[in-house]
């Protein structure tokens, strides 16, 4: 009876470690095939502008379907941010809502072109309780929020502009984005261009010297700041506003119109805009005019070297960039942001069709 004991002990143990065996050779089999399958693929690095990330989001993980040996690694770090890892070529592309002035476009190690991927609107969204969608404001009345100058949700200027609104006697808590930010390029342009005072005393860029209120840094954080706080106003893209159920005030354009940024408000200010391109797609679009335009409304850029240095790189990067501009234009309206009009599509597709490999500058 021992005996028998004894035997099946052994008998177990042998058993344990052939299975152990197994175990490590199935691991290490697994690790050696997931090193294959990276060595094999091609990773495409990018990093920059929040304005466009939900829509990049779906474009990486739908374009897996259309390629699988590509995979794409995005921070989505800010305008600011984006230029500067594209500037020190630690990434493939950069993506940017604020276009690269000559200066800097000269100060880059070899040639950068400016890829347009879509239009977006740029909403002022606010948090008043009580005070559903439909609040109305004025580029000027907008301008003196912004410079900390009209203070009061109860101003008499807004309660005429916006007559059957009940709105509250309470504080205007200014929420503005705290990182170098394209959104806010986008913004500040918009400002600048439509009251004196602001373009005085604050200018436009991707970060500037806010007059007044609390800051987020990014898209997200700006949403988080205005939920968490009543009689909030900010700003942030369209796809934000709607994918968290925020409320977005309708804006006077230059039409005398007021109107809110929908997609055909937003692709009614890039027609008008787009007159102005001439092989540059260097260009703002805000304060367009024709009455149905939407006045805070920009194009988001993809920044490449025209020459790269890997040639697998250079033709994934190449055939992505094709399939965004030609084949994603449903997902692009799904998802909020306006695609290019056609006529600037093929232009950008030509541009898209300079990208080879060569050497640094």
């Amino acid at each position: 009876m021992q005996t028998n004991q004894r035997h099946t002990k052994k008998e177990r143990s042998y058993m344990f470690n052939r299975l152990r065996t197994v175990v490590i050779a199935l691991i290490i089999f697994s690790f050696a095939a997931q090193a294959g399958e990276a060595l094999a693929g091609t990773v495409l690095q990018g990093a920059g502008a929040t304005f466009p990330y939900p829509l990049y989001q779906k474009w990486f993980k739908d374009y897996a379907a259309v390629d699988p040996e590509v995979s794409f690694s995005y921070q989505p770090v800010g305008s600011g941010a984006g230029i500067k890892h594209i500037m020190a070529g630690s990434v493939d592309f950069g993506a940017t809502d604020k276009f690269l002035s000559d200066a800097e476009l000269k100060a880059a190690p070899a040639r950068l072109l400016h890829i347009p991927t879509v239009l977006g609107a740029v909403a002022v969204t606010y948090n008043i309780p009580g005070v559903a969608a439909g609040l109305k404001l004025t580029p000027q009345l907008l301008g003196e929020i912004f410079l900390g100058k009209l203070t009061s949700w109860g101003d008499p200027r807004l309660a005429r502009l916006n007559p059957g609104v009940r709105l509250p006697d309470a504080r205007i808590v200014v929420v503005h984005r705290s990182d170098a930010s394209g959104t806010t390029s986008i913004f500040t342009d918009y400002l600048s261009q439509v009251s004196p005072v602001w373009a005085a005393q604050v200018g436009t860029g991707t970060s500037v010297n806010w007059p007044v209120g609390p800051g987020g840094k990014g898209s997200s954080e700006v949403v988080q700041q205005i939920v968490a706080n009543p009689y909030s106003i900010g700003y942030v893209e369209i796809a934000y506003v709607l994918d968290n159920n925020l409320c977005d005030a309708a804006l006077k354009n230059r039409g005398g119109k007021f109107v809110r940024p929908t997609a055909l408000a937003t692709r009614a200010a890039a027609v008008s805009g787009m007159k102005k391109v001439k092989g540059d797609y260097r260009v703002s679009l805000v304060d367009q005019p024709g009455k149905d335009a939407y006045p805070i409304v920009g194009l988001t850029w993809l920044l490449v070297y025209q020459q790269q240095k890997d040639a697998e790189k250079a033709q994934k990067l190449v055939q992505f960039l094709t399939w965004e501009l030609t084949q994603a234009e449903k997902m692009t309206s799904t998802l909020f942001y306006t695609p290019l009009p056609k006529k600037l599509a093929d232009l950008v597709q030509k541009e898209i069709g300079k990208i080879g490999v060569g050497g640094m500058r």
